[in-house]
C-alpha cells in the first residue's frame, strides 16, 4: 500500500500489475506492459478497459482517467509510424498530450491466477477451478475447468450464459445436444478454439469461449466432443475488469473505473423468418 498521503506514479502502478501479471508469462507473441506514459505523474483516477479504443480513450478523457489498463494490446503488430493521420498513431498522440499513461496485460492476465478466466468461470457460477492447459507456475495457464453450482440441460444453460454475461449483439449460441446435461465445464476468456481438443482431453460436458470457427466446431461435434458455447469475445472478457480493478482499489486506494463500452465489432443482430420454408432452388414456384 502506498503512502495515502501522495498518489501513486505510473511507475508504482506499473510495478504493482507487473508483478501481479508477470510480463514473461504472456505468450512470446504478445506485447504487454507499459505503452505509454511518464513513469513520474501521478495516478489519482485509472479506466480499465477491455481495448484501447478512440472511444475508450474519449472515455478515459471524459473522467479524466491519468491511467487506462488495458486488456488487448494497442501496439500487437510492428508499425512503421505512429503518424497522427494513422488509426493508431492518433490514439497515441490523444494519450500523450493529455498525460494518460497505457498498460497492457493480455495473455499474462489470461494466464494469471486470478486471471481473466477465472473471472468468467465466477460469472457463471463454477467452483472448483483449475487450469485448462496448466503453465509451470501452479494454479496458472490458459481457460480454467470447474463444476457448475446447479447442472442443467444446455437448452437452459444458453439463456442462463447470457443473463449472466455482458449483453452484446452477438449474444449466446451453442453446438451440442440441447438436451445433455451440463456438470463440469471448461471456459476460455476470448478466442478459444485452439484449445478444443484440450477440452476433449479434460472430458467436460461443454466448453464456453469466443470466436469458435465453423469447421473446428462442425468437426469437434460430430466427433462427440463437449458441447460448445459461443460468446462475443468482449463479453468473455469484460468480467475480468471488475476483478482487476477491485484490486487496484486496495493496492492504491485509487479511483478506479470500469469502462462499460461495448468495443465488440459486431453491432447489429438479427433473425430470418422461421416460420417461412426453404425455397426450392431447383424449382423455384
Amino acid at each position: 500500500m502506498t503512502d495515502a498521503a501522495a498518489p501513486p506514479t505510473v511507475l508504482d502502478a506499473v510495478t504493482a500489475l507487473d508483478l501481479r501479471y508477470p510480463r514473461d508469462w504472456a505468450d512470446s507473441w504478445d506485447r504487454v506492459g507499459l505503452v505509454l506514459g511518464d513513469f513520474g505523474h501521478p495516478v489519482e483516477r485509472i479506466l480499465c478497459v477491455v481495448d484501447c479504443v478512440p472511444e475508450t480513450v474519449e472515455e478515459a478523457l471524459d473522467v479524466r482517467a491519468d491511467l487506462i489498463v488495458a486488456h488487448h494490446p494497442l501496439l500487437l503488430k510492428p508499425v512503421s509510424s505512429i503518424a497522427p493521420d494513422t488509426y493508431k498513431g492518433r490514439i497515441v498522440h490523444r494519450l500523450i498530450r493529455n498525460d494518460v499513461a497505457l498498460y497492457v496485460a493480455h495473455t499474462n492476465a489470461d494466464s494469471a491466477n486470478p486471471g481473466v478466466s477465472d473471472a468468467l468461470a465466477a460469472r457463471l457460477n463454477l467452483r472448483d477451478l483449475r487450469p485448462l492447459v496448466p503453465a509451470p507456475v501452479p494454479g496458472t495457464g490458459a481457460g480454467r475447468i470447474g463444476v457448475l453450482a446447479t447442472p442443467m440441460t444446455l437448452a437452459d444453460f444458453v439463456p442462463f450464459a447470457a443473463s449472466r454475461l455482458p449483453v452484446t449483439a452477438a449474444g449466446v449460441r451453442a453446438a451440442g445436444d440441447p438436451a445433455s446435461v451440463i456438470r463440469t465445464m471448461a471456459v476460455c476468456g476470448g478466442a478459444g478454439d485452439g484449445f478444443l481438443a484440450d477440452a476433449v482431453k479434460a472430458g467436460v460436458d461443454a466448453y464456453l469461449c469466443a470466436d469458435l470457427r465453423h469447421h473446428p466446431a462442425s468437426e469437434h461435434v460430430a466427433a462427440g466432443g463437449p458441447a460448445l458455447i459461443d460468446v462475443a469475445h468482449w463479453a468473455t472478457e469484460r468480467p475480468w475488469l471488475d476483478e482487476v480493478a477491485g484490486w487496484l482499489r486496495g493496492e492504491f486506494g485509487a479511483d478506479v473505473i470500469v469502462s462499460d463500452l461495448d468495443t465488440d465489432p459486431w453491432t447489429v443482430h438479427a433473425f430470418g423468418p422461421l416460420d417461412k420454408p426453404l425455397e426450392n432452388k431447383e424449382n423455384p414456384s
